[in-house]
């Protein structure tokens, strides 16, 4: 049954459409020069795309992974060795001849994961190994089915593989779903639900019964440990595995995975991967492949439509907006711009020149914060802080206020304001 929206609904719907708010607020765009699927990043919204990244890079290093950078490139035969070939190649683009040799763009990480795994030596001593990537891939949709950055043919994916020996499966598994649930709180976005992907009828899955219900109840324990509740569902699973999707809605209630935490005993196979063991004796590790954003395209995507382009301050373009009243404060503002650089934070300058006080505030809406620069903040180094919320705040010393924003934005926070913090101003320089 179809359930009709009412006209508010609609409309709200329409307004959040990260399609249309996209190309308003000026964050990307598309040209058929280019090719269809194939948006572009323009400066705001490449903001928005370094700050998640950079958040990703910083949750994964203090949680014990290593980077890594690898080719988008790979022979056809990789990708036959990890059956992507014979379970994936719809979804692939077509091989190019290059020397004698097929190079496909890849569809995914982990084979180029695998094989960086088994260019070294491994010890149980060195597991986990946990090892990340914010990569590029490139899936052959069809043009029907492109839209936005929901659905697109060249993709940023934030992946990691976490080689690990069988009895520490169910730890790092749980481990990336909390990874997870901070990441979403940091975003400000809930999951509509968590789903354990299982296998269902029909031969797209590799076979092995028994390896497929040891990855389930694998995740089930996972899960379990976590006290997430969670839905069951055939035919979601990876080829290679079953998998706990994360799920999101838009506007419309139309669901979409964007975090994923699998677990996989095939391609350590296929690849021959192996570690030395206490025994002496080589072993198999178990590979977990886990994302805790997913492709930044649709991380970003949804980001738009459940914050209407209002971003928490730490991801927003254009953190602070400095409004000096006159043409008289326009130095002072000017040096405020130059003091918000140096602690990196994203600030732009609104004179007089764009219109009556306001005219700006209102054009600047979607900015966390106002610093109003009048002829008594200038003379005493103080701003007037307003908040994108609308609330205002008594004048503060500039070094104060920056610093209190600061620590909001390196605490990845979505309060605006903190009215029990008055951090200190050392790094402040006025």
């Amino acid at each position: 049954m179809v359930t009709r929206l009412d006209t508010r609904e609609e409309t709200t719907m329409q307004m959040h459409d990260h399609r249309r708010l996209g190309r308003e607020l000026g964050l990307f765009d598309t040209d058929p020069l280019i090719g269809a699927g194939l948006p572009y990043w323009l400066p705001d919204g490449a903001a928005v795309r370094h700050a998640l990244e950079e958040y990703i890079r910083g949750a994964e290093r203090r949680a014990g992974y290593r980077h890594v950078y690898s080719p988008v490139l790979g022979k056809r035969e990789l990708y036959e060795i990890s059956g992507h070939w014979s379970h994936y190649s719809d979804d692939m683009f077509p091989p190019m001849d290059l020397g004698g040799e097929q190079v496909v763009l890849r569809p995914s990480l982990c084979p180029h994961h695998a094989l960086i795994y088994r260019s070294r030596g491994r010890s149980y001593r060195d597991l986990p190994l946990r090892m990340a990537e914010l990569g590029g891939m490139y899936r052959s949709e069809l043009s029907g089915v492109l839209g936005g950055l929901t659905r697109v043919r060249a993709i940023q994916l934030n992946d990691a593989h976490i080689f690990c020996t069988l009895d520490q499966v169910e730890e790092e598994a749980a481990a990336a779903l909390a990874m997870i649930v901070r990441a979403y709180r940091a975003l400000g976005i809930r999951p509509a639900r968590y789903r354990l992907s299982l296998p269902g009828p029909g031969g797209k899955y590799v076979a092995g019964a028994e390896l497929w219900r040891r990855s389930t109840d694998l995740l089930v324990g996972a899960l379990s440990a976590s006290g997430l509740d969670y839905e069951a569902v055939e035919g979601e699973a990876a080829f290679y595995g079953p998998k706990i999707d994360v799920q999101i809605a838009d506007g419309a209630g139309r669901e979409s995975t964007l975090s994923t935490v699998q677990v996989d005993f095939h391609q350590p196979e296929r690849f021959d991967l192996h570690y030395v063991g206490p025994d002496g004796a080589r072993h198999r590790p178990v590979m977990v492949h886990r994302s805790i954003i997913g492709s930044v395209e649709r991380a970003v995507a949804h980001l738009i439509e459940v914050h209407g382009g209002a971003f928490p301050a730490w991801l927003a373009p254009t953190q602070l907006t400095v409004l000096p009243v006159s043409e008289a404060e326009a130095s002072r503002a000017a040096g405020l711009l130059r003091r918000c650089a140096e602690l990196g934070l994203r600030a732009e300058v609104a004179g007089p020149e764009h219109g009556s006080l306001g005219a700006r505030v209102r054009a600047a809406r979607l900015v966390p914060y106002h610093l109003v620069i009048g002829a008594r903040e200038a003379a005493r180094d103080e701003v007037a802080p307003r908040l994108r919320d609308g609330r205002r705040l008594d004048a503060l010393p500039a070094a104060e206020m920056l610093a209190r924003v600061r620590a909001l934005v390196e605490a990845h926070s979505t309060d605006l304001w903190d009215d029990a913090a008055a951090p200190d101003d050392q790094g402040v320089r006025p």
